[in-house]
């Protein structure tokens, strides 16, 4: 379990930085926000352009991403009906919280997780590629519609390539099935800068919690148990079932698929709140409970399904 820790002990001492300097106030009010649109606008598209420009795109058919798909979109899926059908809440808050149950943090704990527990850090690429491909783009549609309030079948069209989150992520994508392979003085610069999305992004999370305290009244406290208990439970629950009984996984495949799912709700998913205004506070609270429960909810399953050896 040493990469569970560690991915959560670099994640917490960041995180923990951000908290410093929102309390410090030395980046003013507004600091947290323009930190938060340089990593949408800017530092998140590279970091995507270079990850995926070197990812094997050929690995997202296999029956991991099958599973990850079904297990995201159950525990995304009945988040959607209760806070719809049942609770009326906003579209964009909807969309935020769906995320919240079933987007999961393939990258900041993922790779560690894959590098240390599942003993391959590709493990978790079909993963990454599969939210950034479908997921992301599905609903940053989406709350970019909502943000502007209206539809517009032109502006949906254009959404992919006009989202740099999107955009940066097709040309990486791009790169990969053609194989094509730029020259190193080329693609430098997009590493340099994509090499800070994750820190950044994880500053301005910090800063964010100064002030405040997770469910607070009044702060989509029902929203925010939801989305985290179908996060850490019902996700890897139903990519157990669906991988034992409908692809007949086991062993050490079973095993990388359910810890997968029981990775916390990735940083992005405050991102994207944060860049859209809509369900920030839902964002944070998920992403920080959620990170903070999920140790123990992988060491359960490292427990019961960590092949021997």
């Amino acid at each position: 379990m040493l990469g569970v820790l560690v991915g959560f002990a670099i994640i917490a001492a960041v995180i923990l930085v951000g908290y410093i300097v929102g309390r410090s106030g030395v980046l003013g009010e507004r600091g947290g926000f323009v930190l938060g649109r340089l990593a949408f606008y800017v530092l998140a598209p590279c970091l995507l352009f270079t990850t995926l420009a070197d990812a094997d795109v050929h690995a997202l058919f296999s029956s991991l991403l099958f599973v990850s798909l079904i297990a995201a979109v159950v525990s995304a899926g009945v988040f959607v009906v209760v806070a719809r059908a049942l609770w009326k809440r906003p579209v964009s808050e909807t969309v935020v919280g769906a995320l919240g149950s079933g987007y999961v943090n393939a990258n900041n704990i993922g790779i560690p997780v894959a590098v240390y527990v599942l003993g391959d850090a590709a493990t978790s690429a079909p993963v990454i590629l599969l939210q950034l491909l479908l997921f992301a783009p599905i609903a940053l549609t989406i709350l970019d519609v909502q943000a502007r309030g209206h539809a517009s079948i032109r502006r949906i069209l254009l959404g992919p390539v006009t989202n740099p989150i999107i955009l940066g992520s097709l040309l990486g994508v791009l790169l990969s099935i053609f194989q094509v392979r730029l020259p190193d003085a080329v693609m430098e610069p997009f590493h340099l800068i994509g090499a800070a999305a994750v820190p950044v992004v994880l500053i301005s999370f910090g800063m964010s919690l100064h002030g405040t305290r997770p469910l607070a009244p009044g702060s989509s406290r029902r929203e925010v148990i939801l989305a985290s208990t179908l996060k850490l439970t019902l996700m890897p629950l139903v990519a157990w079932l669906v991988g034992s009984f409908v692809f007949g996984l086991s062993g050490h495949r079973l095993f990388a698929v359910v810890v997968l799912a029981a990775l916390p709700a990735a940083q992005n998913v405050f991102n994207y709140a944060q860049r859209y205004d809509r369900g920030v506070i839902l964002a944070r609270d998920v992403v920080l409970i959620t990170t903070a429960l999920s140790l123990p909810v992988l060491l359960v399953i490292a427990a019961l399904l960590a092949p021997p050896g």
